[in-house]
């Protein structure tokens, strides 16, 4: 794997481990582990060490940059550390802390999800991610519980802008301050009620994802909002998700964020009843093909094998009984009519 390799093992992946005992033999992600057979492979600290040589072996091949940090319920060690607690520009990963910050307004009753904001042609981001820059007649008026689902499945632009008109950016971020995120902040401009999506750091994001499926963060009824939004089957299909089953991509909550060259994801694996069992959040930039936003760019594709590597590994185990249950989301075709 040469250097690559080299330099994560010195960064120390898993921090709670020996970098030997994260990686084992890290060129091959074994499907049993030494001395092991299925009942060996399944518990939560042969899970975690595998989960961390799939992450060495795909972020390799991939090259470029790696940030991460990814956790599996009820290990003593973490599976994935690399650069954990760099700063970085978070893109529309960051969305999930924006729709934090505007339910918790809802939750304290200064807004509500059903009232209206308005979509003018001004505020509209052309061109770019979503659905309102499609919709080509403007002004119209929706709900704010619509914002946040644009926002967090399809990744919407203008549903960040429509966002700050509820959340001002020095309120969005002074709430995730006193929330204990002080590093996940968006960047404030000239208009108070626009901002770019700003930083966070790989650990900060996890801890945001772990502590709202705890139910620490917000009401039981804005964290489903959240939750089954980035669980909805139009959610984010090209990265940990892709080479999954309708009802498998359904147990994973996940968000993504693309700018330049950077290609990040960060989300929850669930087990079969509802409990989270693996948290990533994983952030990669510098790659080739920048100029590729779609699933053949080496960081989505590694993500790929990686999320299918990672649920197959946690597939037996229980999560976290002490976490709150997600509602599975329902998915179920329609023919019209």
């Amino acid at each position: 794997m040469g250097s690559s390799l080299n330099r994560r093992t010195a960064l120390g992946l898993g921090t709670l481990a020996t970098a030997g005992a994260v990686f084992g033999t890290p060129a091959v992600a074994s499907a049993a582990p030494s001395g092991g057979g299925a009942a060996a492979e399944t518990t939560p600290l042969r899970a975690a060490r595998k989960v961390g040589r799939v992450y060495a072996r795909e972020t390799a091949e991939a090259g470029g940059n790696w940030q991460a940090f990814v956790t599996v319920a009820g290990s003593a060690e973490v599976a994935v550390a690399d650069e954990a607690d760099t700063v970085l520009e978070a893109y529309s990963v960051n969305k999930i802390a924006v729709a934090t910050a505007v339910l918790d307004k809802v939750d304290r009753g200064l807004l509500t999800l059903d009232q209206r904001v308005d979509v003018t042609a001004a505020i509209v981001v052309p061109g770019g991610d979503g659905i309102f820059s499609l919709d080509g007649a403007y002004p119209s008026s929706v709900t704010l519980g619509h914002v946040l689902a644009a926002l967090l499945t399809v990744s919407d632009d203008t549903a960040v802008r429509l966002c700050g008109l509820v959340a001002p950016a020095a309120e969005i971020n002074q709430i995730l301050v006193d929330k204990g995120f002080p590093n996940t902040q968006v960047e404030p401009v000239a208009n108070p009620n626009r901002f770019f999506l700003g930083r966070s750091t790989p650990r900060e994001t996890h801890d945001l994802l772990q502590r709202l499926v705890a139910g620490t963060l917000l009401s039981p009824a804005s964290t489903d909002a959240i939750l089954s939004r980035l669980r909805a089957p139009i959610a984010f299909t090209d990265g940990i998700r892709r080479e999954m089953s309708s009802d498998e991509r359904l147990r994973i909550a996940t968000k993504a964020g693309w700018f330049d060259t950077a290609r990040h994801e960060a989300g929850i694996i669930f087990d079969r009843a509802g409990a989270p069992v693996l948290t990533y959040a994983i952030f990669a930039d510098g790659q080739s093909g920048a100029g590729d936003f779609g699933a053949t760019h080496p960081a989505v594709q590694a993500r790929a094998r990686m999320g299918r590597a990672f649920l197959d590994t946690v597939d037996a185990l229980t999560g976290d009984a002490a976490a709150r249950h997600a509602r599975t989301p329902r998915y179920q075709p329609s023919n019209g009519g």
